[in-house]
């Protein structure tokens, strides 16, 4: 075992900004010699006609969240609101084991699968004004 995952949780396509979401997850174990273990977890996009992702910023990302001492598993969820679309989106989480001197006794980054925000569906536009159609006319026959 590795150690360490990033995961997707959730990703939530809707038709207004307000209501996208994402939500992403690190775990990790600790390992012989960890006193405390801390995760970060970055959020990147990529929108449509760039080659790479970049890290976006909001409320409580980029932040190292420590573990309390002792713990053997060490879970972290964070979600991600008023996505954009059309857009790629992905968590890099980073983790460090620590020993009981505070001191880096491991690190490693795991990226999580895409987030896929699609376009969204154009609504129909209500008829303009000005523009006018003629009734329809049933014609029964007599019989």
């Amino acid at each position: 075992m590795s150690g360490a995952s990033a995961t997707l949780e959730q990703c939530f396509t809707a038709a207004t900004q307000a209501e996208r979401s994402a939500t992403f997850s690190g775990e990790m174990t600790a390992i012989p010699g960890t006193a405390r273990m801390a995760m970060r977890s970055d959020v990147q996009e990529r929108m449509p006609g760039e080659a790479l992702f970049h890290t976006i910023s909001a409320p409580g990302l980029g932040v190292w969240r420590s573990s309390d001492p002792g713990v053997k598993i060490y879970k972290y969820l964070k979600q991600v609101t008023n996505l954009s679309s059309p857009a790629f989106y992905r968590a890099m989480v980073r983790f460090h084991w620590l020993n009981a001197r505070s001191r880096l006794i491991r690190r490693m980054e795991r990226l999580t699968p895409r987030c896929v925000q699609l376009a969204p569906v154009p609504t129909p536009m209500p008829p303009t004004q000005g523009i006018s159609s003629t009734p329809s006319t049933w014609l029964s026959a007599g019989g």
